[in-house]
This record gives C-alpha cells, structure tokens and sequence, in this order.
C-alpha cells in the first residue's frame, strides 16, 4: 500500500532511532571507505547523519566498518552511537544485525535505517518515511517511482525475523519480500534521488 505522509505526524516518532549502516570498504572503488568519501567539503558519512538527524530522527546509532578508528578521528559525528562491526566484509546483512542489537534495551521502538552511500536522499525522504510510524509494527519503505528502497523503518516487533534473515548484502531483502504485504511505501521520488556510489563512475555524483 501507498502514503501521502509528508513528514513526522505525532510525538510517537521520538522512540524511532536513526540507523546508518556506513561499514562498507568500497572495494569497487580502490578500497576507500565510503563513509569517508568527500562530498561538500565533508565526509560522506556526516551528510547522511545529518539527513536522519534533519529528518526528524533525534538519536542516531551508525555501524562502522572499514577503517573505523580513522572514521572516527576524521568525522564529527556528535552525540551519535558509534558501534563497530567486526564482521562487515561479510556484507551489511551482518551490519544490519550489529545496529539492531544496538538498540536493544534503549527504548526505541523502531529503526529508520539508512545508507551511507545515497547522498541524493536527504531530510525530506527521511521526514516522509518517519511520518509512517504508527507502532512497532510498523513496516515502512521509502519507493522511488513506485519501487522499494531507501530509507526504510521497521518496527521492534520485525527486529527479530529480520535479524534471523539478513545475510550478506540483501540485508532486510528476504524479510521485506516475505512481508510485501504488510508494508507501507512512501513515495519520494520527487523530494530525493536514490543512486549508490558503487563505482568510480559513480563518484561524479559528488561535489
């Protein structure tokens, strides 16, 4: 199903936390870090908490992965949960499941999580996405011309089966297939564009 929401609707939205998923090496790119990544005069990976943060989400909990002690001596990333994956060259499924068991016990009771090399999708799209929470039910995906992707929000009660699924880089794929029913899409293709910067060909998109 589709929703107009336009941004966060109802104070439930605070026990939603910002989960940027930024561990990749970038082995397409010669091995540089994607969080570290130059776009703006800043690290890639403050531009995208600073969507989450902009779009309504007041904690944020970022996976790291590759080079993360230089990630964290290069980016100003204040008041964030920093949590390290020793696990990342195994893919983000395994990421994924780091930033879920990082919210266990901080009473959040959803996660919008995020990617760190969509730098085309900014508050807004984060904004619509968090206006979907209703409960920890909630399943809710950001669609591009009607299509799946980026950012998408799940509720604690998808914690588990999502964790049990994710694995290699299909990371919620799996569970957001399986569960096609029940999740909710929120049109933003006309407020953010969800390219990927994957390959060198891609870092045009930079500035």
């Amino acid at each position: 199903m589709t929703t107009p929401h336009t941004g966060p609707s109802g104070p439930d939205t605070a026990a939603v936390t910002g989960l940027l998923l930024a561990a990749g090496g970038g082995r397409r790119l010669g091995g540089r870090p994607k969080a570290l990544l130059t776009h703006r005069g800043r690290p890639l990976v403050e531009h995208a908490v600073e969507a989450l943060r902009a779009g309504g989400c007041a904690r944020v909990h970022v996976v790291l992965g590759a080079r993360a002690e230089e990630v964290r001596a290069r980016a100003l990333l204040p008041d964030c949960v920093l949590l390290d994956n020793p696990a990342w060259e195994r893919g983000m499924g395994t990421s994924l499941r780091a930033g879920l068991d990082s919210l266990a016990g901080t009473g959040a009771r959803a996660a919008l999580v995020s990617l760190v090399d969509q730098p085309g999708i900014g508050p807004a799209a984060v904004a619509r996405v968090l206006g979907a929470y209703t409960s920890p039910r909630s399943l809710v995906s950001a669609a591009y011309d009607g299509v799946r992707g980026h950012p998408v929000l799940f509720g604690a009660a998808h914690w588990a089966g999502i964790a049990a699924t994710a694995t290699g880089d299909r990371g919620a794929r799996a569970y957001l297939k399986e569960h096609a029913h029940r999740l909710t899409l929120v049109e933003c293709g006309d407020v953010a564009e969800a390219y990927d910067i994957d390959t060198e060909a891609d870092l045009a998109h930079l500035e």
